[in-house]
């Protein structure tokens, strides 16, 4: 599997799983309608199916996505939630990122 195809997979996944996950918030902690939190659990649900669409192992694929994940949430807070990130912040991600081998992932 190519890197581009493989990093997208990962950005859909994370996607998935932080949206789908803020719209079961929106539903359960901000009293959004109940359509809110089924809406989520599809997408959830996605975000479990995803995943398997990369070609290398399970354990690999998991440990880069999760690299993703928290560089994604930052972004998400930042551009949706609108929070200010730091040095701290960007220092992790960059930390997070820095372990992604597309060698072993999209092999």
């Amino acid at each position: 599997m190519s890197l581009p195809v493989s990093l997208g997979l990962f950005v859909l996944a994370g996607l998935c799983e932080i949206g789908g996950g803020y719209l079961m918030w929106l539903s359960f902690r901000e009293g959004r309608p109940w359509m809110y939190a089924v809406i989520g659990a599809v997408v959830l649900i996605l975000y479990g199916i995803i995943p398997t669409l990369q070609s290398a192992h399970f354990g690999r694929v998991y440990a880069a996505y999760g690299g993703m994940f928290i560089v994604l949430s930052l972004l998400w807070g930042w551009s949706i939630d609108g929070v200010r990130l730091d040095r701290y912040d960007a220092m992790d991600a960059m930390l997070c990122l820095g372990r992604y081998d597309d060698h072993h992932v999209c092999a």
